[in-house]
Order: C-alpha cells, then sequence, then structure tokens
C-alpha cells in the first residue's frame, strides 16, 4: 500500500476513479491509497490507460546511474483515464514522492 503520491498536471477524480483535468490554479494533487500487487506475465491493457511516469523529485531530473536510468524515476504507473494517453502525455502529466513545500 502506497499513499503520498501527487500529480501535477492532472488530479484524480474520487467519484469517477480516474484521473481528469485539474482544478484552475490547482498545481498538484495527491492520488488516493495504492494497492500494488504483481501479476505474473499480465498483458497490458492498451485503452483506457495513461501510464503516468513517477519520480522522486518534482524536477524530473536526475544523473544518469550504471544502469542508464536516471536516479530520479522511479517507475510507471498505470493510471485509469477516460481520455487517450496522448492527451496527458501532452499536458505533461507525472507524479511525485515528494514536493518542495
Amino acid at each position: 500500500l502506497i499513499y503520498g503520491i501527487f500529480l501535477e498536471g492532472a488530479r484524480w477524480d474520487h467519484k469517477k476513479h480516474y484521473i481528469n483535468t485539474p482544478y484552475p490554479k490547482e498545481l498538484f494533487s495527491d492520488l488516493p491509497l495504492l494497492h500494488l500487487q504483481p501479476i505474473e506475465d499480465r498483458k497490458a491493457p492498451t485503452e483506457g490507460i495513461y501510464t503516468c511516469p513517477l519520480y522522486k523529485v518534482e524536477s524530473r531530473q536526475g544523473t544518469l546511474s550504471t544502469t542508464g536510468h536516471s536516479t530520479n524515476f522511479v517507475m510507471f504507473m498505470e493510471l485509469a483515464s477516460k481520455d487517450v494517453e496522448d492527451t496527458w502525455v501532452r499536458a505533461g502529466v507525472a507524479a511525485f514522492l515528494s514536493l518542495r513545500y
């Protein structure tokens, strides 16, 4: 169970259970409690999902480690969406584990 993840560029619609456009002047919104459950050989859905990047801090940059991955990037999360994924990519939607304030 994970709590304390923030979205930038979108908000979680608690009534409809998917990401939606943010409220005016809202920079960050919080995600509800998430339950991550690993499933072996799971096929990823192709529709109704936004593959959201999750970062440690909101700068979205980090140094490259010896594995070739950024030290700031954590993982991709699949968030339910009624819009196509390109909508959220163009909006620059990302999730963060900590904020500056």
